[in-house]
């Protein structure tokens, strides 16, 4: 036995109920050992309020889906998903067959889902709500130019960076501005 993350499929909107759910069968003892942790995958997203304020929220980056570090007998497996699959709004785990063994993901795909979500330390970054096009006028907020308008030309959704052409003088100036200093007109 080793412990592996496994993808538990649930209707979208009931991943915290289901959770909830899991965690209480854990506290009475119905699922032995062999659930040890629970994840519902969720990111920090940062938005502007209508009054201009900065705002960080949680949102599920992976609607209907929860992550099931679990730790499954060979023998004996068969009752600990019956009582996980007889929750209300769970369909199943995804990449098994009806009665078949679920089929843990990657050690690679859970370290990637862990480290977006915050739980494991790495690049961990506020994604914005906002994306951006090139060709789109925006109003600079913050830094040296703010209240200037220009046109994005280039966006590194990655970096959370534009490069927006803001016309200084008469002449048309290229500035590199994060998401967060612009919000569209």
């Amino acid at each position: 036995m080793a412990k592996n993350w496994y993808v538990l499929h649930t209707y979208s909107g009931y991943e915290n109920k289901i959770e909830r759910s899991i965690r209480m069968l854990m506290d009475e003892g119905k699922l032995g050992e062999a659930v040890i942790d629970i994840k519902v995958p969720a990111e920090d997203v940062e938005e502007r309020t209508k009054d201009g304020k900065r705002r960080v929220t949680s949102k599920k980056f992976l609607p209907g889906y929860i992550l099931l570090e679990m730790d499954l007998p060979d023998a004996g497996w068969n009752s600990v998903m019956a009582q996980i699959k007889r929750i209300n709004g769970v369909t199943g785990f995804v990449g098994s067959a009806p009665g078949a063994k679920p089929r843990p993901i990657s050690q690679e795909e859970a370290r990637v889902i862990l480290q977006k979500t915050g739980e494991i330390k790495g690049d961990a970054v506020h994604r914005q709500k906002e994306s951006f096009v090139q060709g789109e006028t925006v109003r600079i907020t913050e830094g040296p130019f703010n209240t200037f308008t220009g046109v994005v030309e280039e966006v590194n959704s990655e970096k959370a960076k534009l490069r927006v052409t803001v016309g200084i003088f008469g002449r048309s100036t290229p500035v590199e501005l994060d998401f967060s200093q612009v919000e569209k007109i």
